[in-house]
């Protein structure tokens, strides 16, 4: 939800700009600060800031969104997998028009994938390059979906669909990138492994456009889920639980409707609570989603509630819906968790921040730091009047890095 100035509301942010009160009281009686959620050399995704975010060091952990959304989805993955996020995009005059699939729903896109598998891990001639039962398709939710290649590499470079709207899509299909010493020779090579994925967003464009559900949205009007796009590969990750790192923590609870937040949270050791009408867009259940923290709060340590929806927004480049997010944020999910919490006769502290900036006019991800604040009943106040990305400058807690947020954190416990 951190933004950057913008002309249409008189050079305020949108946070600035934004009616939400309730993050505002939490940064007038807490403390605040920036934080660096992105290390060096990493891309400014939402699968490298939550990781920092919550303590580990990417460059000991880091494999990429698909391994994540393989373990949120149920996917067990075996060492010679190599998972990729793949999404079904729309492409309109060979320009990739949303990284979304024209909001794709879960029912159309299971029915999509479904047909994808069934064609393509037939195709004669990808059987006869690559063998049989090299790759398969794997149904997530919306548009979020995985590719796993039996002996894949992860040495490729992938663009990510929702950093490049409105450009070609040929130029930016996925390139070999440097094999690594001592690499297995049971693995393809980088070079056959990016062609492919290639063969397969090809290949996806000419089954997908002859599909009765893509033939009925281009006759209603609407945008059609016409191409898949692979990225953001790896193997199997390695990571300490969130309670081999903090002692304090002996139970937590992870609470989003992204399978790559979920992912995230199955290898910290958080239990996944999944809540009926979590969409990841500003349609969402946020007084679900309250409810569910409240109820994990009754009985686990550690709670991580994520929401999609201003990302979206700013992918989308709608101002006004990214406004309106930011407010449903504050006052249906802010706002009846700290009433709850300061019922409870255990102190309970209570962290907001964005993962990354979603800027309305670049609808990219930008790698820049975010405010924060942190707040418990009793806390000695800075002297940060609301929650913004300005205001938070002057915070107490400064400008921090990576993992030092989470120490700050727990260091109120």
């Amino acid at each position: 939800m951190a933004d950057h100035p913008v002309e249409r509301l008189g050079g305020k942010t949108l946070l600035q700009a934004a009616d939400k009160p309730t993050m505002d009281f939490l940064a007038k009686h807490g403390r605040c600060g920036r934080l660096i959620t992105v290390p060096e050399g990493f891309p400014p995704g939402s699968e490298v800031a939550n990781t920092a975010i919550l303590g580990y060091d990417l460059n000991k952990v880091y494999e990429g969104r698909g391994p994540l959304e393989a373990a949120s989805i149920g996917y067990e993955m075996s060492n010679d997998d190599l998972a990729l996020r793949c999404n079904i995009i729309t492409i309109e005059n060979s320009r990739i028009v949303t990284h979304n699939g024209g909001n794709l729903q879960t029912g159309d896109a299971n029915v999509l994938i479904d047909y994808l598998n069934l064609n393509l891990c037939n195709d004669k001639e990808l059987v006869e390059k690559y063998g049989k039962d090299r790759f398969k398709f794997i149904c997530g939710i919306q548009y979020r979906h995985l590719l796993i290649i039996k002996g894949g590499n992860k040495n490729i470079i992938c663009n990510p669909p929702h950093d490049h709207p409105n450009e070609e899509w040929q130029p930016l299909l996925v390139k070999a990138g440097k094999e690594n010493e001592n690499a297995s020779t049971d693995r393809l090579s980088p070079e056959q492994t990016a062609d492919l994925v290639n063969l397969l967003i090809v290949k996806s464009q000419k089954l997908l456009a002859e599909h009765p559900l893509n033939k009925e949205r281009d006759r209603l009007g609407q945008r059609q889920a016409n191409s898949i796009w692979p990225w953001s590969g790896g193997y199997r990750p390695s990571m300490d639980t969130i309670m081999t790192q903090f002692p304090q923590v002996k139970t937590g609870t992870v609470i989003s409707a992204v399978d790559l937040i979920k992912g995230i949270g199955h290898y910290a050791g958080l239990k996944i609570v999944n809540v009926e009408g979590a969409t990841g867009l500003a349609d969402t259940n946020y007084e679900g989603k309250a409810k569910a923290a409240i109820e994990a709060l009754k009985t686990d340590d550690f709670v991580f509630v994520h929401v999609e929806a201003t990302d979206e927004a700013g992918h989308d480049g709608d101002l006004e819906l990214k406004l309106k997010a930011i407010s449903y944020l504050d006052y249906r999910l802010v706002k009846p968790i700290l009433e709850a919490t300061e019922k409870m006769d255990e102190p309970v502290c209570i962290a907001v921040l964005p993962d990354h900036p979603t800027p309305v006019e670049m609808r990219v991800h930008v790698n820049e730091p975010v405010p924060f604040l942190i707040y418990h009943k009793g806390m000695k106040a800075d002297s940060v009047e609301q929650y913004d990305e300005v205001s938070c400058v002057s915070g107490g807690y400064g400008l921090l890095k990576l993992q030092e947020f989470i120490h700050a954190f727990m260091d109120e416990q």
